[in-house]
C-alpha cells in the first residue's frame, strides 16, 4: 500500500533558503516544489497543485501579501505558512489577517518547521470534518453541550471566556491575531488590553501555571495559539 507524498511549494527568491528547505524537508518525507518568484509560483499552483505553501513575503515580482490575497480570491484555500524575519511583526500580522495559517521566523529549525507543517495539514483536515468534542492534554471542550472540563472536572466559564475559547478550539494549532479574535467576539473592538484581560482569566482557570501556559500560548506581538488537539 503506497502512501501519498505531501507536496510543499517553497516560494522564496533566495537559492540557499530553497536548498536548505529542499534538503531538510526532503529528509522529513516531503516532496519540495520550488518557485523563486510569484509568477512561477502561480504556474506551479495551476499545473501541479501542492498540499501546502511556504511563502516568503519579499518576492521580486510581487509581494507575498499580494500573492496570498490573489490565491485566496481564487478560492485556493490550502495551508500557507509564512517565512519571515524576526523583526517583521507587522508583516506577519498582515499575512495572518489575509489568510495565512502560521509563520516561522528565520533562522528556523527544520524539526520545528516540519512540526508546524504537520499541524497546519492536520488543521485543514479537522476543518473538513470538525469533531464536536475537542481534546488536548487534560483539557476537553464539548462544542455541542458547551461544557469545558479540565482533568475530568467541569470548569465554569463566563459567556465571553467560553466564546474566546470556542474560537481558539475551532482554530486549534493555528495562530490567531489579536484583531481576528476581537472582531469575532466583539465585532471589531480594537482594544487589545481588553482581550488580554479575558485571556488572563482563562489561563487562571485552565492552566496549572498561568505565567507558563501549556494550553493557551502567546505569539508575541501577534496573538494567541491554542495547543493542537491530541492525535
Amino acid at each position: 500500500m503506497t502512501q501519498n507524498i505531501v507536496k510543499i511549494l517553497v516560494v522564496d527568491d533566495e537559492p540557499p533558503i530553497r536548498k536548505l528547505l529542499r534538503v531538510g524537508l526532503g529528509t522529513e518525507g516531503f516532496l519540495i516544489l520550488e518557485a523563486p518568484s510569484a509568477a512561477i509560483a502561480r504556474e506551479i499552483m495551476r499545473d501541479d497543485r501542492p498540499d501546502l505553501v511556504l511563502l516568503d513575503l519579499g518576492l521580486p515580482d510581487m509581494s507575498g501579501h499580494d500573492l496570498l490575497t490573489l490565491w485566496r480570491s481564487e478560492l485556493i484555500d490550502l495551508p500557507v505558512i509564512i517565512l519571515s524575519s524576526r523583526t517583521d511583526e507587522s508583516g506577519i500580522v498582515k499575512a495572518l489577517e489575509l489568510g495565512a495559517d502560521d509563520y516561522v521566523t528565520k533562522p528556523f529549525g527544520m524539526k520545528e518547521l516540519a512540526a508546524r507543517i504537520r499541524v497546519a495539514l492536520r488543521h485543514k483536515l479537522q476543518e473538513q470534518g470538525e469533531k464536536p468534542v475537542f481534546q488536548t492534554g487534560k483539557l476537553s471542550v464539548d462544542l455541542v453541550k458547551r461544557i469545558v472540563r479540565l482533568k475530568g472536572q467541569e470548569i465554569k466559564l463566563s459567556p465571553k471566556e467560553y466564546d474566546i475559547l470556542r474560537i481558539m478550539v475551532q482554530h486549534a494549532g493555528k495562530v490567531l491575531t489579536h484583531s481576528f479574535i476581537l472582531n469575532q467576539i466583539w465585532g471589531g473592538m480594537s482594544d487589545v488590553q481588553y482581550l488580554r484581560v479575558y485571556v488572563r482569566q482563562l489561563r487562571q482557570k485552565l492552566e496549572d501555571s498561568p505565567d507558563q501556559p501549556f494550553y493557551i500560548l502567546t505569539e508575541t506581538g501577534v496573538g494567541y495559539r491554542l495547543r493542537e488537539p491530541d492525535a
